[in-house]
């Protein structure tokens, strides 16, 4: 598997064109909608905190992974033509990026973290 890389763009980079345009896309993706979150390498892969995890993708070689925790379940609805599981969504590299989707998933994952961590003081 090699080193882990140290920063995203090291983890992107590492990737053919095709696959590192979509995480690319993604990145962005993220940091628009969550411009307060603290990116980082975890697990070997992109991960963004905010008062705790927030989210975290990864390249493969027939999809990107996408892990906004248990928020899957919330949006079954319109993840029915992606595969999923309790906290894991996959998107196919020959179709476009469900920008919309992702923005509502990465809002919906900002919010229960504020939310959580008011609760907590």
């Amino acid at each position: 598997m090699g080193d882990a890389p140290s920063t995203v763009d090291a983890y992107i980079a590492a990737f053919p064109p095709k696959v590192r345009r979509l995480l690319k896309q993604l990145r962005a993706l993220i940091r628009e909608t969550a411009p307060q979150a603290e990116e980082k390498i975890a697990y070997r892969m992109p991960a963004y905190t905010l008062n705790g995890v927030l989210v975290y993708f990864a390249g493969y070689a027939g999809h990107i992974g996408f892990y906004p925790g248990g928020t899957v379940a919330a949006f079954a609805k319109d993840l029915g033509k992606y595969k999923t599981s309790k906290g894991t969504i996959q998107f196919p590299l020959d179709e476009p990026l469900p920008v919309t989707l992702i923005r509502k998933i990465v809002k919906a994952r900002v919010a229960q973290n504020l939310a959580k961590a008011a609760t907590a003081r």
